[in-house]
């Protein structure tokens, strides 16, 4: 038996197999007029046809609940209900061919309002139309890009609200998972980490504080988000700004930069609060040495699954199906997601099925059957 091929339930949604295919943002939306943020054939083809290459799960790229909350004028939203609407035929689609539709809800913070990476990546310039003012926990920028605006107490409330009003339109939408993005150096991100939230009132200062914006964003998700379908939180377990080498260490919560320790302790607390999985990820949030290697994420992920009762995911760099198939059955991960390798092969879940020796699901397409 392979625990990589195995099926897992959470609330009451079954993923046929432990194989997930990670948010990859395309940034390839409409930038202009009515359909500006909408999914189109690009992002068709790009999610269903690893849907049909056999991941158990499909997450859509970071899925702005604003438009000030996008990377880039490129980046696909879920503000309105013509977005909701394109990306529900999608939707349907990945379901159809037995994968799990999942969607990622993000707002970029102080890293919004920029260039698509292949256009240089850089903020845009305040006189380009399609530019927005940009806020954050602190007004800090992230290395070169514009400085934000810090956020108000009503700005605050806003994004809040804009979460749940998101969440409402992916459930609408037939998704089945919703996850909250807060890695990469994201706003949520943002607020938990001292190397960007400076802040004293109570969305700043100590772990409780800098927590609290995330905790009240899965509150809202949570409160509209149906209740037999399980919520996912991306994190960023560490900055890699102060981590030791060692990262079994106890819960240093006040180190100036966030940590793996503090992820730990954040990821028990949201499991109090509706949150079925922690999708285990690393940096982005200042410019830091990152000691990138193969499956150099998973310790991050081991440590949640050890010490708390939080499932936990791991990305990062895992391309071989045995490398795989021992992080889930050593118990390192619950799942391991899959980005750039999934560019590369849609088709991997089938490839590593057919390595380890077992029969998967879902099943192949009958088009595709003579090829298996």
């Amino acid at each position: 038996m392979s625990a990589l091929f195995e099926p897992l339930t959470l609330r009451e949604v079954t993923f046929p197999n432990r194989v997930w295919m990670a948010p990859m943002c395309q940034y390839s939306a409409d930038d202009s007029g009515p359909y500006v943020g909408a999914a189109g054939d690009w992002h068709r083809t790009h999610l269903v046809s690893r849907a049909v290459g056999g991941a158990g799960l499909i997450i859509t790229e970071a899925t702005a609940v604003s438009p000030e909350g996008r990377i880039s004028p490129s980046d696909l939203g879920i503000w309105n209900d013509t977005q909701a609407d394109a990306l529900a035929k999608i939707v349907a689609e990945i379901s159809s061919f037995g994968s799990v539709p999942g969607i990622q809800l993000a707002h970029a913070g102080r890293k919004g309002s920029t260039a698509a990476p292949w256009l240089g990546g850089k903020s845009l310039p305040a006189e380009d139309p399609r530019s927005w003012e940009t806020v954050g926990p602190s007004a800090v920028a992230f290395g070169d890009y514009a400085t934000p605006r810090e956020a108000t107490g009503d700005d605050i409330a806003k994004i809040v609200d804009d979460f749940r009003s998101a969440a409402q339109r992916a459930s609408k939408a037939g998704f089945q998972v919703a996850e909250v993005h807060g890695a990469h150096g994201y706003l949520l991100h943002q607020f938990l980490s001292p190397a960007s939230n400076t802040r004293t009132d109570a969305y700043g200062g100590d772990f409780a504080g800098r927590t609290r914006l995330l905790i009240e964003v899965v509150d809202a998700v949570r409160q509209v988000w149906p209740a037999e379908l399980p919520v996912f939180v991306r994190l960023s377990a560490t900055d890699w700004l102060d981590e030791p080498e060692n990262t079994e260490g106890t819960a240093e919560l006040e180190a100036p930069s966030w940590t793996s320790d503090q992820t730990v302790a954040l990821s028990q607390i949201l499991t109090e609060h509706g949150v079925d999985l922690v999708d285990t990820s690393t940096g982005g949030n200042v410019h830091a040495k990152i000691p990138v290697g193969p499956g150099y994420q998973v310790p991050f992920a081991r440590r949640i699954q050890n010490e708390t009762t939080m499932p936990a995911a791991a990305v990062g760099m895992i391309t071989e199906p045995k490398q795989a198939e021992d992080i889930v059955s050593l118990g390192e991960a619950t799942a391991v997601l899959l980005a750039r390798e999934l560019l590369r092969d849609p088709y991997w879940p089938r490839r590593a099925a057919r390595e380890l020796g077992v029969e998967m699901t879902p099943a192949v397409a009958p088009q595709y059957e003579r090829a298996y």
